[in-house]
């Protein structure tokens, strides 16, 4: 067990906003969730998923929804609803006590990105639960089926889904991670599209083999080179590539972008012009919460399941969509995927297909030499 401090979490925290490739919510959201368990006097308790004794209970909490704001008139809406008086993730958790008679020994990240693993390191903390060094994608992803629960058909329900107004919703019998999706995500578009949810509570025997072990320390490592990197004023974007086994892929200026919410989604483009070694050329990402695809030139460079991941250069940091500038100085950086995720089963779900591109996988990493 490692008890993490506050520099460890927020090494954690800058790690996992790297590998949400623009998703996974905003990292100042997930500091607000961190400070407020630490000002509490709760620990940060991580462990392997091999060190969690037998027959206990772990579960996955997560937040779903868009990431881009809602237009006034949508706000509108939501008006005469009066906000709970507790965090909906806390509320969701007591429901889930009570539904299931279990304790839970600790929780395993939906994802991994800035807010969304903040959360799940939350509830954790302040419920002296442990946090698991595992998750189930390696990255942030749009929708539930992107992960190895799913890969693994392991059952999601019960789901409990919490809001802000302190509605709860407790689904029962859904068939798969695939119906999970479309449910959950409905109730997100009615709760001004952000839930709070937990599913996949289940026995650790259940879970052991299910999930990508050690994304947490991964994440840690990744964040702190980028630490290290800062106060050394050396080339944030190698450092970043180079602990996370990838590649700068390009550099340049934000020349443009645009992002809408749609379905629950935040769709985007960012468009990016070359300079240094990359001038005269021309980057785009395409985003569905997460970046999804890039072209080079208009053709295309890399896919998912590979990590698209944008740094400001300037400011030293990962930047989450939508919250790009124009002529924001960014770098690209290419990280391989999960191994899990280039599976047959795992590239039916999130490969080049899910964005639209009739052609097969190519890892971006064999692209470095």
């Amino acid at each position: 067990m490692r008890i993490l401090n506050r520099e460890e979490l927020s090494d954690i925290l800058y790690g996992c906003a790297i590998l949400g490739t623009g998703g996974g919510g905003d990292i100042k959201e997930g500091f607000q969730y961190i400070d407020e368990a630490l000002s509490a006097g709760k620990e940060f308790k991580l462990i392997s998923i091999d060190d969690v004794p037998d027959g206990e209970y772990l579960c996955t909490p997560y937040l779903l929804g868009a990431i881009s704001p809602l237009s006034t008139e949508e706000e509108k809406k939501y008006s005469y609803l009066a906000k709970s008086n507790e965090m909906p993730m806390m509320t969701a958790f007591k429901r889930l006590k009570a539904y299931s008679g279990h304790n839970y020994y600790g929780t395993i990240c939906c994802e991994l990105g800035g807010a969304n693993t903040a959360i799940s390191f939350y509830l954790a903390a302040m419920t002296d639960c442990y946090i698991i060094d595992a998750d189930p994608a390696g990255r942030a992803v749009p929708e539930i089926t992107h992960s190895t629960y799913y890969f693994n058909d392991l059952p999601a329900a019960p789901i409990i889904a919490t809001n802000e107004f302190g509605e709860c919703f407790i689904c029962e019998n859904i068939i798969d991670d695939m119906r999970a999706e479309t449910v959950v995500r409905a109730l997100s578009k009615v709760s001004r599209n952000n839930i709070s949810a937990i599913d996949h509570a289940l026995p650790v025997e259940v879970l052991k083999g299910a999930v990508i072990e050690g994304t947490i320390s991964k994440a840690l490592a990744i964040g702190k080179a980028l630490r290290i990197a800062k106060a050394q004023n050396t080339d944030l974007a190698e450092v970043i590539a180079e602990n996370g086994g990838g590649y700068v892929a390009f550099k340049g200026a934000v020349s443009d972008f645009n992002f809408e919410t749609t379905g629950g989604f935040t769709l985007g483009n960012i468009y990016i012009a070359g300079s240094d070694e990359h001038q005269g050329n021309t980057y785009h990402i395409s985003v569905k919460n997460e970046n999804m695809v890039s072209r080079l030139n208009g053709e295309v460079d890399v896919t998912i399941p590979d990590l698209i991941c944008c740094i400001d250069l300037d400011k030293g940091e990962p930047i989450s969509n939508p919250h790009y500038k124009l002529d924001m100085n960014v770098a690209v950086i290419i990280l391989p995927a999960a191994k899990e995720f280039t599976t047959e089963r795992g590239l039916k779900a999130f490969g080049p297909a899910y964005v639209g591109l009739d052609a097969p996988y190519k890892p971006a990493i064999s692209n470095i030499k």
